[in-house]
């Protein structure tokens, strides 16, 4: 996928506004758009205002509003569609919900990407359970996008092995960190977008050391190969070919996710029901 430079930058607000985010919060936000632009790729790309008049929001005008919306930018796609378009009205979900159900209702912002990340993993010999990572590791964006790696894990950690979880958590900081033995360099786009001294913040130089030196640090790699590059358009993807793994490796609970009383079923019915108020 071609990302054009200006459109993105433009997006978070020039590069000013850019120059004063994070590179971790950069690094979200570029996968984020695209995502975007995977997703609206099958549905047309709405206007873009910025386009038709040519003018870009200065720094102090970004910061100004930010009192003018009534959400923030790390909230999750089920909340704000990245379209900008209104939300829909979502069906229910059953009364026994299965991880199939929340592909089917709930993730349908990031199920494309994560299929796509699955399909290449199977392609390249992957094992099931690296295959199972690629599957789960970003659909917590459903819900929230900051730190994403980290709250992907938590979500899943009672129902998958440690080792998928270790993975799903770490993969997100491994982005910043080429690996030649597997073939993954940083990407040139990380360094046309964000600039040659682009620096991760120092809790993400530490776990990638903690990482870099731990007997799984493989399985979260794999994740980072399989991962940036599954932003075809033009790919035809669907759960049916990786069902079977999930039933080997997914303890789905018989209450249905949300209803099982686990340290997380309140991120499930949170996914589950992104309409209630209370």
């Amino acid at each position: 996928m071609e990302i054009d430079r200006k459109t993105f930058l433009d997006s978070l607000g020039g590069p000013e506004a850019v120059s004063r985010m994070d590179s971790e919060a950069r690094a979200d936000a570029l996968e984020s758009h695209m995502m975007s632009q995977l997703n609206q790729s099958k549905g047309g790309n709405p206007s873009d205002p910025q386009k038709e008049t040519g003018k870009y929001p200065s720094v102090a005008e970004v910061e100004e509003q930010i009192e003018t919306r009534k959400y923030r930018e790390g909230v999750g796609f089920l909340y704000v569609p990245r379209t900008g378009e209104n939300v829909r009205r979502l069906p229910p979900m059953p009364a026994s919900p299965t991880l199939l159900d929340f592909f089917k209702f709930r993730f349908m912002d990031t199920s494309n990407h994560v299929l796509q990340s699955a399909n290449l993993a199977t392609k390249n010999g992957m094992t099931e359970e690296i295959i199972l990572v690629c599957l789960l590791h970003d659909v917590v964006q459903e819900i929230i996008r900051t730190d994403h790696g980290w709250w992907g894990a938590q979500l899943f950690e009672p129902y998958i092995p440690e080792r998928v979880a270790f993975a799903i958590r770490y993969h997100q900081a491994l982005r910043y960190y080429p690996d030649p033995s597997v073939g993954y360099e940083y990407p040139d786009m990380y360094r046309q977008l964000f600039g040659a001294d682009y620096v991760p913040p120092p809790y993400i130089q530490a776990t990638y050391q903690m990482v870099r030196k731990h007997p799984w640090y493989m399985d979260a790699r794999h994740v980072t190969v399989n991962d940036l590059y599954a932003f075809d358009p033009e790919a035809v993807v669907s759960i049916e070919p990786f069902i079977d793994i999930i039933g080997r490796h997914f303890r789905q609970p018989k209450e249905g996710l949300g209803n099982d009383g686990s340290p997380v079923a309140h991120m499930w019915r949170t996914i589950a029901r992104p309409d209630q108020p209370l």
